[in-house]
């Protein structure tokens, strides 16, 4: 972030790119190219993942689908390799969390964009800085900083839970009028269940407060003017 604030000072577009030269800057004049016809954002996606192993390849996969499940707009196969135009740099630099996701926040911004493709290399220097347990925290951090759902699932998962327990209420009902309940069996259940469901549901309600406040906090802004037709100069 800091380096592309220092850059869009006097460039009309950046492209960061990592040391490790996997991707391919070959493909830079390519994205140039589009920039030129009018794309503020040209993101560099991988054609293929031969160079990841078997585990990485089908987690990362794993990984868009959940977050598209969740409702997160990511470009799949998508790194930190893209260009992006003057203005849409400033308006990523609007955004004052601390905790950003850029790989999530940058679809948000809502500027024209297209994808070109390339063939990822194998690491010219150095090693992976990704291993198991810091993927692991990359796509959480991904999933809390974008999106609720986790949240809304505690409620979901409650109000189910709630319903689970009155069902064994009418079950346990109906044994007792045929003479097949179990003695003490019906109000342990039942206790459990229902008061568990509220209990999770409650937190899943304290939960839609707290993630309003997060979105609010984060004090993301509210829209994004691409173009002033007929505006004053």
């Amino acid at each position: 972030m800091t380096g592309m604030q220092e850059a869009v000072k006097t460039a009309a577009a950046v492209v960061p790119i990592d040391a490790d030269l996997q991707d391919d800057p070959a493909v830079i004049p390519e994205m140039v190219d589009q920039f030129v016809a009018g794309k503020d954002i040209v993101y560099g996606v991988r054609n293929n993942r031969e160079t990841d192993t078997w585990f990485k390849r089908n987690s990362a996969l794993l990984f868009y689908r959940t977050l598209a499940f969740l409702g997160v707009r990511m470009v799949q196969n998508h790194a930190d390799f893209r260009l992006m135009s003057k203005r849409a740099v400033k308006t990523l630099l609007q955004y004052p969390e601390r905790n950003l996701f850029i790989r999530g926040v940058i679809p948000m911004l809502g500027f024209s964009s297209t994808k070109v493709y390339y063939k990822r290399r194998p690491r010219t220097a150095g090693k992976s800085k990704y291993p198991l347990k810091k993927m692991i925290s990359f796509a959480w951090e991904g999933l809390t900083s974008l999106s609720i759902a986790p949240v809304r699932a505690i409620l979901v998962l409650g109000v189910i839970t709630v319903l689970l327990g009155v069902a064994a209420l009418v079950y346990s009902l109906l044994s007792k009028f045929l003479g097949l309940a179990v003695h003490g069996w019906s109000s342990l259940m039942i206790s459990i269940w229902i008061l568990g469901g509220l209990q999770m549901a409650s937190l899943g309600i304290i939960g839609e407060y707290v993630g309003k406040v997060m979105n609010e906090v984060k004090q993301r802004p509210r829209f994004t003017i691409e173009t002033i037709v007929g505006g004053n100069s």
